[in-house]
């Protein structure tokens, strides 16, 4: 399955669980009080709104290049994914934290706590639903490397922001559940409040995350060590081309990676001999490297 179709049941599922997670916790919110419970309804909403904005991103980016975007469109799936981050960041992470410090300045007595942590609960199903969908969605893709470099060195943008999203809920319904419940055992809705505060912090850890890879991938990342190493080896056949002089590369979008590089050429040769071997490296490297696009090959002569 490509990236894209992996990420679209990603979100699917994502946006699925989180609409209904919302409205539930908007119900139990309303019904009890609990800041909480409150700040995890918005937390919910937050990401709801980024499911949508990831499969704008996905649909705008598939419009056919043109005479001003000649390469394409591919990078509004790395724009929309850090407008999510931002989102994450502003209705999720601070919502929380004004919300968790006037709970703890002003606390008020939980009604209905019952209500709060049933929701919780089911929030919790659906939320571990949505993960391990991401979570197999992104499975070819991570191969054998840990989650967290999976994350880092994607350049995939809406299955790290799906993976972080879930994980982020499951732990901040954690903190939810917490809240309440040490607000029913003490007595004391003030744990309420840092429950709530604690969700603000875990958003915010994330959403900084987030924003950190978007913007490196919106700026342009290039190919990761293993495919540099593998277009390397595949540009050099050992008789016509025996050297890459320089090597530039860059993603256009997930699956749209540039390869610009200026390759040595034994001298002597014909035009009709150099364009064949050039057009072999590039066969070459598009069957070591799927994800390739664009290939421009410059032939030199090595003057080292």
């Amino acid at each position: 399955m490509s990236s894209g179709g992996s990420s679209t049941t990603a979100i699917l599922a994502a946006l699925a669980a989180n609409a209904g997670i919302t409205l539930a916790k908007f119900v139990g919110a309303a019904l009890t009080g609990s800041s909480s419970m409150l700040a995890e309804a918005m937390h919910s909403l937050a990401d709801t709104a980024n499911e949508g904005l990831l499969l704008v991103g996905k649909r705008r980016a598939a419009h056919p290049p043109d005479t001003k975007h000649q390469f394409g469109y591919g990078r509004n799936r790395y724009f929309y994914s850090f407008v999510v981050a931002l989102v994450l960041f502003t209705m999720g992470s601070l919502f929380a934290v004004l919300e968790g410090v006037d709970k703890i300045r002003h606390p008020e007595e939980l009604s209905s706590p019952v209500v709060a942590i049933v929701i919780v609960v089911i929030a919790m199903v659906l939320e571990t639903f949505s993960l391990l969908t991401a979570r197999r969605e992104s499975q070819p893709l991570k191969g054998r490397g840990s989650w967290w470099h999976f994350i880092r060195a994607s350049r995939n943008p809406e299955l790290p922001v799906v993976l972080l999203e879930d994980t982020g809920a499951l732990i901040g319904l954690g903190f939810a559940f917490s809240g309440v419940g040490l607000t029913v055992l003490t007595g004391d809705a003030r744990w309420d409040g840092v429950g709530t505060v604690a969700i603000g912090i875990l958003l915010g850890a994330i959403a900084i995350i987030l924003i950190v890879e978007m913007k490196s991938l919106l700026i342009g990342e290039g190919a990761t060590s293993a495919e540099d190493l593998a277009i390397r080896a595949n540009l050099v056949d050992g008789t016509i081309i025996d050297r890459v002089i320089h090597l530039r590369t860059e993603y256009l979008a997930p699956d749209e990676l540039l390869i610009a590089a200026k390759v040595s050429v034994r001298p002597g040769l014909t035009i009709d001999a150099v364009a064949a071997a050039i057009d072999a490296a590039e066969a070459r490297v598009r069957a070591a490297v799927p994800s390739t696009d664009v290939i421009y090959l410059e032939p030199d002569l090595d003057r080292a």
